[in-house]
């Protein structure tokens, strides 16, 4: 059975220790999705950036901006990376399975979306809120018995709020 693995980062660089060590642990990194918040001051510049570019890349995360891309710093890591507008979150970037969910799920907000990671809605309205604050969602489907190896990932690495679903 698959669990969702989530936590909130506060900033790139511990998001992108998580997923080097979920890699290390020979983990499907392709199963890590990412949402963070456009910095207001980056605005639509930034989100045409990102939504040109693909892992591998020179990214950066750092105060809820987005500046290029998520977790560039890991080659062939995440796909389908995007940004879109939010009703009520304004610019989100997103990557990984989330992106293409989202894309789907614009005019309803994020919970749609991580309802549909297996994500209760109760917690997604939590997690909506903690990205709206500048804070990076890290989540992860995975077979149930590597949940808790990447939630403690997650926990050593700096998340706040790890939780499976």
């Amino acid at each position: 059975m698959s669990k969702t693995v989530v936590g909130i980062f506060d900033s790139q660089d511990l998001a992108e220790q998580a997923a080097r060590q979920v890699q290390d642990n020979g983990l499907r990194t392709s199963d890590i999705s990412i949402i963070a918040k456009e910095n207001d001051q980056q605005g639509n510049e930034e989100a045409g950036r990102f939504t040109n570019n693909r892992a591998g890349a020179n990214d950066n995360v750092s105060g809820g901006a987005v500046t290029g891309g998520v977790l560039g710093g890991v080659a062939g890591l995440l796909l389908g990376m995007g940004t879109m507008v939010i009703p009520g979150l304004g610019v989100i970037a997103a990557a990984g399975p989330i992106a293409g969910l989202l894309s789907g799920a614009v005019t309803g907000g994020i919970v749609g979306g991580l309802v549909d990671l297996g994500i209760p809605e109760e917690a997604g309205r939590r997690y909506e809120s903690e990205i709206k604050q500048g804070k990076i969602l890290w989540s992860m489907s995975t077979e149930e018995n590597n949940a808790e190896q990447v939630a403690n990932i997650l926990r050593t690495t700096g998340a706040a709020n790890v939780e499976i679903h």
